[in-house]
């Protein structure tokens, strides 16, 4: 996912805000939505500089139209463009998973949030938890402190500590 910032020159050339971690997907030819009836066609793209420039937009009044919308893709298409290494994963293949922890249930991955320098899942707390007055979401850093393993198949999370996170949230 990335943002459409404010216009660069006068044609039609926008700044763009990276929220991915495959920049690679965004290349001359490639399609993005930005709602469910509009698709954006990238003409050219300047890593370096994060300027992007779309087919058909060719001026600074239609390139002021996109300022601040999203662009979006499809899983398809990020599975065929976004080659994950091992033990790597989509957000999308995590969201909604469950979190345990020696065989207690934390609750829901809702979200994740990318705080630089990490990934953080939030997890929605399990109701046990949230009527022992604990917080109804906290955030797990997705690193090996914490993260011990994730089964894809299963969409289980498999911490350690993140417990201990829950009840000083």
């Amino acid at each position: 996912m990335a943002q459409i910032g404010k216009s660069v020159g006068l044609k039609g050339e926008l700044k763009l805000h990276l929220h991915c971690d495959f920049p690679e997907q965004f290349k001359k030819d490639a399609l993005f939505y930005i709602d469910r009836e509009r698709t954006l066609k990238i003409e050219r793209y300047s890593p370096k500089r994060s300027i992007i420039k779309f087919v058909g937009i060719d001026d600074i009044d239609a390139a002021k139209k996109l300022t601040n919308k999203f662009l979006y893709t499809t899983k398809e298409r990020s599975q065929e463009n976004c080659q994950l290494d091992k033990g790597e994963y989509f957000w999308y293949d995590m969201i909604g998973s469950l979190v345990f922890e020696d065989g207690t249930l934390l609750g829901v991955v809702k979200n994740i949030e990318r705080f630089e320098p990490n990934d953080y899942l939030v997890v929605k707390s399990d109701e046990k938890f949230v009527k022992e007055n604990l917080p109804s979401t906290f955030l797990i850093p997705y690193i090996d402190r914490y993260i011990i393993e994730f089964d894809i198949n299963k969409k289980v999370v498999s911490t350690k500590d993140a417990l201990e996170i829950l009840k000083n949230s």
